[in-house]
């Protein structure tokens, strides 16, 4: 009798457990990508070093300080903010080609950044401390029109150039204060936005379902600054957008003599700028 009450008991437990058993198993719940700083730097190639220093130095931007290889300089650094630089290298008979060579993400932690990234099957390179003084590593990214991508990441360390020349050569006069937004050629723009998307949480300007051949990316932690997936038609240039209130820029470019448009691929508010490699400077007020 009092085996069978046990049982009588112990039905509604087991009708529980078999029910639970029957439900679907839910997904995983996905690891939010880690937080990155900002956009650090972008790399380009030029055909003139001293041509293109000069350029930038008509805008206001200072070289900040430059690297050197037996007394030949074979990286210049302009300043755009303490946290933010053009990446100058000349041209040479090993590397001809001008124009964009990769884009920088800083990270405030690089090695999280980069143990999350092996922990979700990319292949990262090991963090390492780069000439300049700070922590950086590598990883190829989605195909462009001449490879994987060059994704470079990277930490400003205490003692290295950057951080010494924190306060230091901002020019007072200089066109804008940030780099808001590359753009990057893709060989197939909608695969290269589903890496951003999915493999490094980059957060999407619009829906998934509407990814065209120019969308935009912010990066996770930094809302205001962004990547753009841009089609193979870009090519080698770089595309480069600062922020500035465009009609106090057109009146300084006047002033300076600097030629420029109205519109870009963007916005019809924009100002376009060319350096003397061909590379756009896109000046656009964010909102």
């Amino acid at each position: 009798m009092m085996l069978g009450r046990s049982i009588a008991r112990l039905l509604p437990v087991l009708a529980l457990l078999f029910a639970a058993s029957r439900l679907p198993a839910q997904a995983p719940v996905a690891t939010p990508s880690p937080n990155l700083a900002g956009l650090a730097h972008v790399a380009i190639r030029v055909h003139d070093l001293d041509a293109s220093v000069a350029f930038y130095e008509k805008l206001g931007f200072v070289r900040a300080f430059a690297l050197s290889r037996d007394g030949v300089v074979y990286e210049a650094f302009i300043k755009i903010n303490d946290r933010q630089f053009l990446e100058l290298y000349p041209a040479t008979a090993k590397d001809p080609q001008i124009g964009f060579l990769h884009v920088c993400f800083e990270g405030n932690d690089l090695q999280s950044v980069h143990d999350y990234y092996v922990a979700h099957g990319l292949d990262p390179n090991a963090v390492r401390t780069a000439g300049a003084g700070n922590l950086l590593f590598t990883m190829p990214g989605p195909d462009t029109p001449t490879g994987p991508q060059n994704m470079e990441y990277t930490q400003y360390m205490p003692g290295s150039l950057h951080s010494k020349d924190f306060g230091q050569h901002l020019g007072a006069d200089r066109i804008s204060t940030q780099m808001i937004s590359v753009a990057i050629a893709f060989k197939v723009p909608p695969a290269a936005s589903s890496f951003y998307l999915d493999k490094v949480g980059f957060v999407p300007y619009k829906p998934t379902a509407d990814i065209g051949l120019s969308s935009l990316y912010f990066l996770p932690g930094a809302p205001s600054e962004s990547i753009r997936t841009e089609s193979p038609e870009l090519g080698f240039k770089a595309r480069i957008t600062l922020a500035a209130d465009p009609a106090t820029a057109a009146a300084t470019l006047k002033q300076r003599g600097i030629p420029f448009k109205t519109g870009s691929h963007y916005s019809s508010a924009d100002l376009t700028l060319t350096d003397p490699d061909g590379n756009e400077l896109l000046l656009h007020s964010p909102r």
